[in-house]
């Protein structure tokens, strides 16, 4: 048996209304939910990223109803987002102009291309090409 992607990922951020305005504004997602305090989820593109407050996932949610076990993580985590590889250019220009830092620009040994650079909390995000990792 063997999983047919990933449906989620998570990062974590103790300011979530920055966190919110960031993959709201810059990166262009869009909040499918959010509760004040605890979590904003975006869509992005089939799946879901999940910004979490660790202090908030860190206790049991107060809703019996929903079982889900206490999680978390500090310090900076990483995420990388799809595009194509002729999209790059754009947003390296996206980015700046939104006076996000570029923490590296470079080719892959395959020859895909990485951006990589941060979000309000420290996460280290990078916008790469899917023959990073021999994806179509």
């Amino acid at each position: 048996m063997q999983p047919d992607g990933i449906l989620e990922t998570a990062l974590y951020a103790d300011d979530l209304a920055a966190a919110k305005a960031f993959y709201g504004t810059v990166i262009g997602l869009t909040v499918i939910t959010e509760v004040a305090g605890r979590h904003v989820f975006f869509r992005c593109g089939d799946g879901v990223l999940l910004l979490f407050d660790p202090a908030a996932t860190a206790q049991p949610p107060s809703d019996p109803s929903m079982p889900v076990p206490p999680h978390g993580a500090h310090g900076p985590g990483h995420a990388c987002f799809r595009v194509a590889g002729d999209a790059l250019d754009g947003w390296r220009d996206h980015l700046e102009e939104a006076g996000i830092a570029i923490e590296a620009d470079f080719r892959w040994p395959n020859g895909a291309r990485s951006l990589y650079f941060r979000d309000p909390a420290g996460n280290s995000l990078e916008i790469s090409e899917p023959k990073l990792w021999g994806l179509a």
